[in-house]
């Protein structure tokens, strides 16, 4: 018998893993992860053939603005680092969260700093 999760934390982490079996990070093409806490949001871009985190960015080291305005200086911030890291082309993780607010501010700011997905 199933587990049925019962929390809203547990069924965020039941739907990442759901969509987890479906996307991988390739050298090529690496996985853009984000996770939001309520203070903060987090983007990592990993490589999941070697298992390897290869940037990240935090929200913690911008100070102005809401956290909406933080999440897209976030999202240009990763795309920044990725260019100089020689990656293009990523796959967005959304993590079980929806394409909504701080996590779609975060995908539109990487569009912006140049990062394709």
């Amino acid at each position: 018998m199933a587990i049925i999760p019962k929390t809203r934390a547990e069924k965020r982490v039941r739907r990442h893993l759901r969509v987890r079996k479906r996307m991988t990070g390739t050298p090529e093409r690496p996985r853009l992860v984000v996770f939001r806490s309520l203070k903060h949001i987090y983007a990592q871009i990993v490589d999941d053939t070697t298992g390897r985190t290869l940037l990240t960015v935090t929200s913690q080291t911008f100070t102005d603005g809401k956290k909406a305005e933080r999440s897209a200086q976030v999202g240009k911030a990763i795309a920044e680092k990725a260019k100089t890291a020689g990656i293009s082309r990523v796959v967005f993780d959304r993590a079980g969260y929806k394409y909504h607010g701080r996590v779609k501010a975060v995908a539109e700011g990487a569009r912006e700093g140049g990062l394709e997905f």
